[in-house]
Order: C-alpha cells, then sequence, then structure tokens
C-alpha cells in the first residue's frame, strides 16, 4: 500500500499541503514564476502549473484542502457488527458450506446494511481493518483423497493440454523454416 495507515493522507499531512498550496497563492499573486516557487516550496514544477490554474479558477478558496479523498462507507460500529455477522459463519446466511467468500461478505453487506460494494471493495475495506486471506489449517472432513487421486490422473491432463507443439518447430525467429 502507498500509505502506512491504509491509504489516504493523515490530518496533519493534509494540512501541510493546504499551507504550501496556500503559500503558493500568495507568491502567484506577487507574480512569481512557477519554477521559482517550485523551487523555494520544495515541489515539482507541474504541482505549481496545477495549482496556478486552479487559484485562476477559484482564487485562494480552490487550493483549500477539499477533506479525505473518501470516508469509509461503513462506520467503525457497522463493521463491528458485520464482524458479529461473519462469526456466525455462511451457514447462517443460507449457504451451505463453511467458506467465506468476498462474494458473500458483499451480500451479507448488502443484506444487512443495504449498501453497495464491488468485489475490489470488499477486500480492501477488510484489509484496511486488519483481516487477510486465510487457508484452511486442516483439510474438510468430506474430502475424499481417492476420487481426488483419480480426477489428477484423469480429467486434470486432458484439461491442462499438451504443452509441445504438434508440428516441429523452429529454433530461429526471424527464418521459420531454417534447418
Amino acid at each position: 500500500m502507498r500509505y502506512p495507515q491504509g491509504g489516504g493522507l493523515t490530518a496533519e499531512r493534509q494540512q501541510f499541503r493546504e499551507e504550501l498550496r496556500l503559500k503558493a497563492a500568495e507568491r502567484f499573486a506577487q507574480g512569481e514564476s512557477n519554477s521559482l516557487i517550485a523551487k523555494d516550496l520544495r515541489v515539482s514544477v507541474r504541482s505549481v502549473q496545477r495549482w496556478r490554474q486552479m487559484w485562476d479558477e477559484g482564487g485562494p478558496r480552490a487550493l483549500q484542502s477539499q477533506g479525505p479523498a473518501s470516508l469509509p462507507r461503513l462506520s467503525e460500529k457497522q463493521f463491528a457488527q458485520l464482524e458479529a455477522e461473519l462469526a456466525k459463519g455462511p451457514a447462517a446466511h443460507g449457504w451451505e458450506d463453511q467458506r467465506w467468500t468476498l462474494a458473500r461478505i458483499k451480500t451479507v453487506i448488502g443484506r444487512r446494511f443495504h449498501l453497495t460494494y464491488t468485489i475490489q471493495g470488499v477486500r480492501k475495506m477488510l484489509v484496511r481493518n486488519g483481516w487477510s486471506c486465510q487457508v484452511p489449517a486442516r483439510r474438510a472432513m468430506e474430502r475424499d483423497d481417492e476420487a481426488v487421486a483419480g480426477w489428477v490422473k484423469e480429467v486434470w491432463p486432458c484439461a491442462e493440454g499438451s504443452r509441445r507443439p504438434v508440428e516441429p518447430g523452429s529454433s530461429s525467429k526471424t527464418k521459420p523454416d531454417s534447418p
């Protein structure tokens, strides 16, 4: 992830960047060049150019912070309720097996909180809150090792296909018919 807290800037960092933009606005009013402002504020010239364009269109107010890019759609309290729902297990929500998938969690969020998330949005929300992908510690009791072995011997080779071309190939990419 780009930021240690899981995305976005801290409030202090947002404040610092806003102060930089407002300092640049003061210097825009004085008529200073973009390159001089960028050098003094230790930012890129491109950033100063963007700030100047925003300043030209909306004045200093256009350079003020707009707040966080996005707020979590589930509050802390709602996420705690979601965790409680997940702790009940998938069977309590109508699925036959005991496996949580992102799609199932998305469905639970939609049913419980009437919010629509994407699959990747669910994954990001879970990671942001300290969840991780898990693999079962032991095999399922229902697993049939003989059926798995038969599948690996009979079905998998057909599904995998041949890795070699049927016709003899060429060692030269530029002269395909060379010996």
